[in-house]
């Protein structure tokens, strides 16, 4: 696999059993880039240690004064020259080049199962454990993936060396073969010590990361209640526990860097004694003590690398495990589907609740748990991400269909909407019918105020479509970003709409003219709208209201704001007390004004409900 053949057509299925698990895997998908890294790093790492030997025998020469020798070293020295220019070349093109593609092929599969998991993936997973996951993390098990390789070489290269020098000079080779082993494993009993501070350090960093995020994402709402400044210490002192733990990390990395100057060093020293000894008692040349002398100090270089892949694996471990647990997750329905790829038509209906909305048709759901209408807008879209029975569309479970197939039919509207960065046109360029034109859905929302808005906070778009959205839409009221989304998901035009109060932000004028725009843009399709507004009711054709997770009334709003008093509490905020003393009321008054309660209490509460006030956006 080479960087211009990016991105994978199929990254494959990744064990994500465990960290260690989907670094093998990793590593075993890439195993040509391996193979080539390796013996690219052998061939490196085997001229640079070469070199000695052709020094010792270029010295011998000139002991000698044989000129034939001191030629053929010269040779020797320039194919060993131009081997390892060759070697590091190439070593580095692969090594990076399996860098880049493991962290692609990750990166890949994260996307995916972002894509797939949808909103659940954020329920699951904190948000700032997600950015880094896909993003530090990425490059450190990328980094892990492609040290393995020159890792491999380089001990290949020291056993190589130590060999040669046995056979070379038995009485040295001796030395350095003991003494090597001893060098490079030297660090392995720290290496539990500088992991656990390591990772002490990437947790406190990835909760940081978390805090910024979610300070960022909020900081209008923390403008507005005056917090800015309590969650900025919030995030000083994260960062300075992130900052103290990478102390404590750094020191104990450099205890281990120093032992790897330190043993090679007294390695060292020991040959240089050895082999004066040796020399002195003539069983070594001048020629075989320089070679020996320098091969310990070239070997050095190579040994480097065990450093770097202990603390390649120290870094990349929790980060693999992370990735594995995100990778791990599943939807509790099968996204693939078993059924045709049809897609229905007809009543939604979901046994759980017992909600029914007809087809076609605007209706309005009331629930008296707050919590229970974001969960009940997810089991509507289908595949939701709790376990449960399905919900059907026209008859048919739309957790049976795939998953694209199902959100074409049912498109949810979630009450937090997510604007992605880019132009207007951009953020409405979404699959669609063709059945609905741009104009007459952001009429529909009330859009006309945000188009002008965006023009001018442009630079260079006189046309609102080719104004640029930042990020999130943070540049928005609350209020801007809802119609703006209500607009995305009118265009869209699917057979059935579920809003998740759509209008929470907006002031009630404009509320009201968005429930017309809305009823007539939808006429002829299916409508759900999860509220408990009474602008938005009031224009329903049928409003179902739901108490402890099941249906317990269905009708018009007018008909039931005037018998049922958990529905007339949960739209008209009353408290216990108003409760009681409307009850009271009730029971006390004559027979005939109690006969048709929905011409008396219901009429005159709607009367009351008629002259809202405007209020400002919420932000």
């Amino acid at each position: 696999m080479q960087i211009q053949d990016l991105p994978y057509s199929d990254p494959g299925v990744p064990d994500a059993r465990s960290g260690p698990r989907l670094l093998w895997w990793l590593g075993r998908n890439q195993l040509g880039g391996q193979c080539r890294a390796l013996l690219w790093g052998v061939l490196h790492f085997v001229s640079v240690c070469a070199l000695p030997f052709c020094i010792g025998v270029a010295v011998q020469a000139a002991v000698d004064h044989s000129a034939a020798r001191l030629v053929l070293t010269g040779g020797l020295m320039l194919l060993c020259g131009t081997a390892i220019a060759l070697g590091d070349t190439f070593l580095h093109r692969a090594a990076v080049t399996n860098w880049i593609t493991a962290a692609a092929r990750l990166q890949q599969l994260l996307g995916r199962k972002a894509a797939h998991l949808g909103s659940a993936l954020t329920r699951r997973v904190a948000a700032g454990e997600v950015v880094t996951v896909s993003t530090g993390d990425v490059e450190k098990i990328g980094w892990f993936v492609e040290a393995v390789s020159r890792f491999t070489a380089a001990a290949l290269t020291v056993v190589a060396v130590c060999v040669a020098l046995v056979v070379y000079q038995p009485a040295l080779g001796l030395v350095v073969a003991v003494g090597m082993p001893v060098v490079a494993l030297a660090a392995l009993p720290l290496l539990p010590r500088a992991t656990s501070r390591a990772d002490v350090q990437r947790e406190k960093a990835g909760r940081a990361t978390e805090l910024a995020s979610d300070t960022v994402a909020g900081l209008r709402v923390l403008r507005g209640i005056g917090g800015e400044e309590l969650f900025l210490d919030r995030y000083r002192r994260a960062s300075q526990e992130v900052r103290h733990a990478a102390v404590r990390s750094a020191r104990m990395w450099s205890v281990i860097s120093a032992l790897q100057v330190l043993l090679p060093g007294l390695l060292l020293i020991v040959v240089v004694l050895r082999g004066v000894q040796l020399a002195r008692e003539g069983r070594i040349t001048v020629g075989e003590l320089v070679t020996v002398y320098s091969a310990v100090m070239i070997v050095n270089y190579p040994l480097r690398h065990f450093v770097e892949i202990a603390m390649a694996y120290s870094f990349s471990r929790p980060s693999a495990q992370r990735a594995a647990r995100v990778l791990s997750l599943e939807r509790p329905t099968d996204t693939t589907g078993s059924r045709g790829t049809g897609i229905p038509e007809g009543d939604l209906s979901d046994p759980a609740t017992g909600l029914l909305a007809p087809s076609p048709g605007f209706t309005a759901v009331v629930c008296g748990d707050p919590d229970m209408a974001g969960r009940l807008a997810d089991r509507l879209g289908g595949h939701p991400a709790e376990p449960g029975p399905s919900v059907l569309l026209g008859g048919v479970p739309l957790d049976e269909l795939p998953l694209d197939h199902a959100r074409t039919a049912v498109l949810v509207q979630d009450k937090d909407p997510v604007l992605l960065s880019g132009t207007l046109r951009e953020l409405l360029d979404v699959p669609a019918s063709g059945a609905v034109r741009t104009e007459d859905a952001l009429a529909a929302a009330q859009c006309a105020d945000v188009l002008d808005a965006l023009v001018q906070g442009s630079l260079d778009a006189s046309d609102p479509m080719d104004a640029q959205i930042t990020e999130r839409g943070r540049s928005l009221s609350g209020g801007q970003r809802q119609r703006l989304a209500l607009a995305r998901s009118l265009v869209a035009d699917p057979e059935v709409l579920v809003l998740d109060e759509p209008t929470s932000a907006v002031d009630s004028h404009t509320e009201a003219r968005i429930a017309d725009g809305l009823r007539r843009l939808r006429s002829g399709r299916t409508t759900v709208v999860l509220t408990s507004s009474p602008l938005l009711l009031d224009r329903a054709d049928r409003v179902v209201f739901l108490h402890d997770g099941v249906v317990a009334a269905t009708g018009t709003h007018r008909e039931l704001i005037g018998t049922d008093p958990r529905y007339r509490a949960v739209v008209t905020r009353e408290t216990d007390d108003e409760q009681r003393e409307a009850a009271a009321r009730d029971t006390s008054a004559p027979p005939s004004s109690r006969e048709r309660p929905g011409l008396t209490d219901g009429a005159a509460l709607l009367g009351a409900l008629e002259p809202l006030e405007e209020i400002e956006e919420s932000a």
